[in-house]
């Protein structure tokens, strides 16, 4: 008879980064500019990419997608984080939250395993200059980014629907800035052990298998560098590699840090910390870490703004 009185939760309440009142009018505009640098970033990129004709090349088509992800992932999350900055109770309901827990999944899983493409890309230009174009065919390219997005959002749809035919009822304030399986889970009146297992046993093997490529291209790649014998050669190879694995390390770092820790070590308070890391901050520094300190992407940019320039000043002499 108990259960036959709860009622279902039809909507959640996001309880956000912080729920200090001098903080809120900082935190809105700092994580407008960060949104806005995101966006303008990753958009300039995948706008670049594809209409210089130079950077058509395997490196950039997977850097398109990756600015691709990067600008999905940041906008499935963002917005709806900084309404928190500027309304009493920023509410969500129980369809928009499984959405964007799918959504963020998708992306995130899709993100992991883009960087491993991308790795075994640099393999491929350092260890195997001959074989390049063999090994990093058309064909080939197309699946390292085509099979990601159908793995991650088979992975997404399947958590989503174990999440959410979970019970929820009372209370459903997510102590989070985003609709995540943990925080969820934490509010559910059912048993969560296997679903506690599965993220377990899904973090672990999507991690392990993307960050086992990255980590073996690069041990293959520091090799190569170390049979280099130009001091020219070896710079270059490295500050390429280096950012690269800059970023990876924060990404996995922090997905590590929130998936695969023991449930008892978990704060949520912690968590949202890290998650601000590889949902608001990567987004918008990838654009940075991985093309714009790119002599080539440097080179195709000044070209666009050249060729703009020029266009706005023919049009003001024909006024």
């Amino acid at each position: 008879m108990a259960d036959a009185n709860i009622t279902p939760v039809t909507e959640f309440i996001l309880k956000g980064i912080t729920e200090r009142p001098e903080l809120q009018t900082p935190c809105f505009v700092m994580f407008l500019v960060i949104y806005l640098v995101t966006v303008l970033g990753n958009l300039g990129l995948i706008t670049l990419i594809r209409i210089d004709t130079r950077l058509h090349t395997p490196m950039y088509y997977f850097l398109s997608h990756l600015a691709f992800v990067d600008l999905c992932y940041s906008s499935v999350i963002t917005p709806k984080m900084m309404m928190n900055f500027v309304v009493e109770q920023n509410t969500i309901s129980f369809l928009a939250c499984a959405t964007q827990l799918g959504c963020f999944l998708t992306f995130m899983i899709t993100e992991c395993f883009l960087l491993a493409s991308m790795a075994y890309d640099r393999y491929a230009a350092i260890c195997k200059p001959l074989h390049y174009t063999t090994l990093m065919s058309q064909r080939i390219c197309f699946h390292l980014v085509a099979v990601p997005y159908i793995y991650s959002f088979l992975v997404a749809l399947f958590h989503t629907i174990v999440t959410f035919r979970l019970t929820y009822c009372g209370p459903n304030v997510i102590n989070h800035f985003y609709c995540d399986d943990l925080p969820l889970l934490a509010l559910s009146c059912s048993d969560t052990h296997i679903k506690e297992i599965l993220i377990f046993a899904f973090a672990g093997f999507d991690m392990i298998c993307s960050s086992s490529i990255v980590l073996t291209s690069y041990i293959f790649i520091v090799a190569a560098i170390l049979r280099i014998r130009s001091n020219q050669g070896r710079r270059k190879a490295i500050s390429t590699c280096g950012s690269h694995m800059v970023a990876v390390t924060i990404f996995y770092g922090t997905l590590i840090f929130m998936y695969l820790q023991p449930k008892s070590n978990h704060s949520l308070d912690t968590d949202k910390m890290a998650s601000v890391f590889y949902t608001v901050i990567i987004p918008m520094l990838n654009p940075l870490i991985y093309s714009l300190r790119n002599k080539e992407v440097k080179d195709a940019s000044k070209k666009v703004l050249e060729k703009g320039y020029e266009t706005l000043r023919i049009l003001k002499l024909r006024k």
